[in-house]
């Protein structure tokens, strides 16, 4: 059966949603409600203090309509580290994976064929419908689970240009690996500074000439057999894709190197023929294929070892190959 893709990424959704509310102390009991729309007073905290964080992963389906989900669990760990950070009610774990399962076997018959997939968004907002609490955490929550059928987003052979930006940062360094839309909201202004007077697609944030993350997604230089990626901090996202993808490019036999880097270190390896790589869950590796660096755009040599990387990956979720790491949830 043939099941269409919306054209627009992320802009259709399956009608029903989990919500999941935090009162009185306590998780309540998952309910079921229209995904069209939520009721929120005016004053809800999330709305005038930012107290909201996000998620996304994929559900696939394999030969034999066989439906898995994509390491949920790791998700699920984000957002309850996301949760802590903003002092918001943290999400128990089980309960929200069964939202999770159960909101994908809903929506498995709108799930379209690989490379397609079914996107799932976990948002939790602070509900306290409360104004004079800019300097409290809100003490009630609302958790719910959009599923959306996407296209690969992927397109082979498709520029993406990234101009790189020393003097800017994208967002407070101590809430970068929070996945809030504040941290989206601060990295605008660049990201459409640099398509209008660049051409570029994103902008590679590396303040001080630190090389970090771009406004959306991970960074990686693959040069010669070495992975080179910022280590884990506080001032970038701890994206799951990015995990995923250190761990099988071991697997391959590459060296994996987490270590700062520069600016100038990483033109010089771009221009000694190595690739460069942005992670995360929409494209899973969108290879780059050029930079702007102090006005001057330099081209990436190669896309061969980023676009193989990707594929083992995604035949791991197509399950073209074997699950060797666990990372399936079949629903």
């Amino acid at each position: 059966m043939s099941r269409p893709v919306p054209a627009v990424f992320g802009s259709v959704f399956h009608a029903q949603m989990p919500v999941l509310e935090y009162k009185d102390n306590a998780w309540q009991a998952t309910r079921w409600q229209s995904s069209s729309e939520i009721t929120l007073p005016p004053g809800a905290h999330s709305l005038h203090y930012g107290s909201e964080c996000f998620e996304g992963l994929k559900a696939f389906r394999q030969a034999g309509d066989k439906i898995v989900l994509f390491r949920p669990q790791e998700n699920i760990k984000r957002m309850q580290q996301s949760a802590r950070i903003l002092s918001l009610p943290v999400p128990d774990e089980q309960a929200f994976l069964d939202a999770l399962i159960e909101l994908t076997r809903r929506a498995a018959d709108e799930i379209p064929d690989t490379p397609a997939a079914l996107y799932l968004r976990p948002t939790l907002i602070g509900t306290d419908p409360v104004i004079g609490k800019a300097g409290s955490p809100s003490q009630t929550a609302m958790l719910y689970i959009l599923a959306s059928p996407v296209g690969d987003y992927f397109k082979a052979g498709s520029p993406l240009k990234l101009l790189v930006e020393t003097e800017h940062i994208r967002c407070a360094p101590h809430m970068g690996r929070v996945k809030c839309g504040g941290n989206y909201s601060s990295a605008m202004p660049w990201v459409l500074k640099a398509k209008a007077e660049y051409g570029a697609n994103q902008v590679l944030f590396c303040p001080k000439g630190d090389v970090q993350e771009t406004g959306a997604s991970n960074f990686a230089l693959i040069y010669k057999n070495e992975i080179i990626t910022k280590p884990l901090t506080d001032e970038f996202l701890h994206g799951v894709t990015r995990d995923s993808v250190l761990k099988v490019a071991a697997q391959m036999g590459y060296n994996i190197n987490e270590k700062n880097f520069t600016v100038k270190e990483m033109q010089a390896a771009i221009e000694d023929g190595a690739e460069a790589i942005l992670t995360g869950t929409a494209a899973v590796i969108s290879p780059v294929t050029s930079f702007v660096i102090d006005g001057k755009e330099i081209a990436v040599q190669s896309t061969e070892q980023g676009n193989a990387i990707r594929k083992a990956i995604t035949d791991i979720q197509y399950g073209l190959v074997e699950d060797k790491n666990n990372w399936l949830v079949h629903v």
